[in-house]
């Protein structure tokens, strides 16, 4: 009998991202809790940023006709950060600092340590253009324009950038509501002594940081029991209070498995055996109309399948699509002998020698390996039916590129 046909990676996100629900819900969140969060609205800039001319230096406002190489100009005024300014004094300075506003009149900034001080004002020892060192009314956001728009994930900048146009509540969408199972009678919680046969529940901990940084909530983390009635009946529980349910484990060809095999008996899966190494067993199906994501049960696949499969289908669902990682091509500093018909996510470190960066592999790339990931800082792609030599041109990925 013939083993099932590899579903290609592009095919399966594909079928996902059309499976995909966007989140409608919106609400309305302090900007201090909005990070990772996802903008509901697009943001219009409701006054210039800056709201005036201002200073990006602390020195001397002054008017270019005014300066004389080698004479003295009297110190008029002084200008504090936060105090509107007078009118520039023909023929003379004003002392000011950075963020200060422009005072009228005066068309540059000297910085301080261009100038030398004394009783009869300042001297100034440097080129003074018109424009010098003044940072102009609505330089960084025009009235009117767009801030930021729908769907774009708000991160610390962006949160800076709210503030700059004075919005202290945000509109943003409602976090996706995602349910972890973790499958096996062999876990056990981390503090709990081993047992004979049993190991530590580590993807549970690794799906709940992934969903943290991917700007989701987690509504429901449990364990499964290997029983066919008690799978189906946590799905169809948690299917109730998630928007997207994913597990772990229980979507490979055992009899244990019985994560697939429920979403096979309800009609429902629609693929699984991505042709990827790590990561081959996924299922994807519905449960109750929740989609249901059945992830590998390594750890190492885990992490892969969720950066390259979850990943995209979690931000369709977030609104916002159209942001896979572009990656960037980097030499190798290792060899695949071995050609494989299957796309293998490489667990790699960029190491920088003699003024180039390279990639570095982990010596031992087993999908049961999470230290692997800890080490590295992304993953190097080998494609299909392809060997390689040092030197050879990868695509990289950065973990934090993948989950931005």
């Amino acid at each position: 009998m013939a083993a099932p046909q590899l579903t290609p990676l592009e095919a399966a996100i594909d079928h996902l991202l059309a499976m995909a629900g966007e989140v409608m819900a919106t609400e309305t969140v302090n900007l201090t809790e909005s990070l990772h969060r996802v903008l509901a609205e697009d943001q219009l800039v409701p006054a210039d940023v800056p709201p005036a001319d201002n200073s990006s230096v602390d020195g001397y406002a002054v008017r270019v006709e005014d300066v004389r190489p080698g004479q003295p100009l009297p110190v008029s005024d002084r200008i504090p950060a936060g105090q509107a300014p007078r009118q520039l004094a023909p023929g003379s300075a004003v002392r000011i600092f950075t963020g200060s506003e422009i005072p009228p009149g005066a068309n540059a900034v000297v910085m301080q340590e261009r100038v030398d001080i004394s009783d009869d004002g300042i001297t100034i020892h440097a080129d003074v253009s018109e424009g010098q060192n003044i940072r102009r009314r609505g330089q960084d956001l025009s009235k009117g324009s767009h801030a930021l728009l729908k769907g774009t994930l708000i991160r610390p900048q962006e949160m800076g950038l709210l503030a700059s146009i004075g919005l202290a509540q945000v509109p943003v969408k409602r976090k996706l509501n995602v349910a972890i199972l973790t499958t096996g009678d062999e876990l056990v919680d981390p503090g709990t002594p081993l047992a004979p046969g049993q190991i530590y529940n580590t993807n549970r901990y690794t799906l709940l940081g992934l969903l943290e940084q991917a700007g989701c909530a987690v509504t429901l983390c449990e364990s499964l029991a290997d029983d066919r009635a008690t799978t189906a009946d946590t799905l169809l529980r948690a299917a109730g209070q998630a928007d997207l349910i994913i597990t772990s484990g229980g979507v490979s060809v055992g009899e244990e498995d019985h994560v697939r095999a429920v979403l096979e008996q309800s009609s429902t899966l629609s693929l699984w055996r991505l042709a990827i190494k790590p990561g081959k067993p996924l299922a994807f199906g519905h449960v109750d109309n929740t989609p249901v994501l059945g992830l590998p049960g390594n750890p190492a696949s885990v992490l892969v399948t969720f950066l390259m499969v979850a990943m995209p289908f979690i931000r369709k669902c977030q609104g916002r699509p159209g942001l896979e990682p572009a990656g960037e091509a980097l030499p190798a500093e290792f060899s695949v002998h071995e050609t494989s018909v299957r796309r293998e996510f490489v667990r790699v470190r960029r190491v920088h020698r003699s003024n180039q960066c390279w990639l570095e592999t982990y010596p031992n790339q087993s999908s049961g390996m999470l230290s692997s990931a800890c080490w590295a800082d992304g993953l190097a792609v080998v494609p299909e039916n392809t060997r390689v030599s040092p030197g050879d041109l990868l695509t990289y990925y950065s973990f934090n590129e993948l989950l931005a």
